[in-house]
Order: structure tokens, then sequence, then C-alpha cells
């Protein structure tokens, strides 16, 4: 396994649960210091068109308190190019859920003419924040 010394991976992290510990465990494992970005609100709204449960200070908050996070941002652009351009990183992390979609392909041809790995981690099967949203949801309603 190859051991990377700067990994980022960015998400919203709203709703925190198994699948996103797994995900940061697993990046820390490949890497010496591993940096989250925090997708902001605002961003997050801007392409899902609805806003996090949980807002994102305390969302950075929840995930700085993780033992395999070294630091985290606020992310307020889905631009890696960016992030790597303000952070410095060697590796991108992502769920293997990703893989294939059109969007992580480009970005990973783009790293990778900077000396940038993408590298896909196993997705958590069954769980979600979209899943755990809904099933919350139809609490209320039902």
């Amino acid at each position: 396994m190859k051991k990377y010394k700067k990994g980022y991976t960015q998400g919203v992290y709203d709703m925190f649960h198994i699948g996103h510990l797994n995900i940061l465990n697993r990046a820390k494992e490949m890497c010496d210091y591993l940096v989250v970005g925090i997708n902001s609100d605002v961003l997050v709204q801007s392409y899902k068109s609805k806003t996090p449960i949980i807002n994102e200070n305390d969302r950075m908050e929840i995930v700085r308190n993780i033992k395999a996070v070294d630091e985290v941002v606020l992310a307020e652009t889905l631009d890696k190019r960016e992030q790597h351009d303000k952070i410095g990183f060697d590796a991108i992390f992502i769920g293997s859920d990703w893989k294939g979609n059109p969007r992580w392909e480009a970005t990973k041809q783009e790293m990778q003419e900077i000396g940038v790995d993408v590298v896909f981690l196993p997705h958590t099967d069954g769980v979600t924040s979209t899943m755990l949203r809904n099933v919350k949801d139809a609490k209320v309603d039902g």
C-alpha cells in the first residue's frame, strides 16, 4: 500500500455516520497527515439544493475531533485543483461509489497531470446521510 505525505478528502459530513468514519480512518492509514474539507453550507445549497441539517461550524467541530483527522478546512468549492493550490496534497481520497462518475474521472485526470493520486476507498454499503435524512423525515411525517 502506497503511503502519502499529505492526503485530502472533502465532503458534507452531515449527520455523521459509520461510512464517514470508515472513509476517514482508511484515508489516514494511507497518509501521514490528513486534511478534511467540510463543504460550506452555501456550497452544499448550490449543488444539492438543500441545506445541511447540521451547520458548517458544528460539522467542522465534529470532524476535527475524529482521531484520524489532522486538520479541518472549510471548503467553498468542489474544484479540487483550487483546493490543491490552497492546501497542497499528494492524494485525494473518495469513496468507491464515485468511481466511474464523469466528474470524478475528469478530476482524476486533472490531478494526475499535477502528480496527485485519486484513491477510491471502499464504500460502506447500507448507510448514507440521504438515507438517514429520509428515515428522519418518514418518522416526522408518520
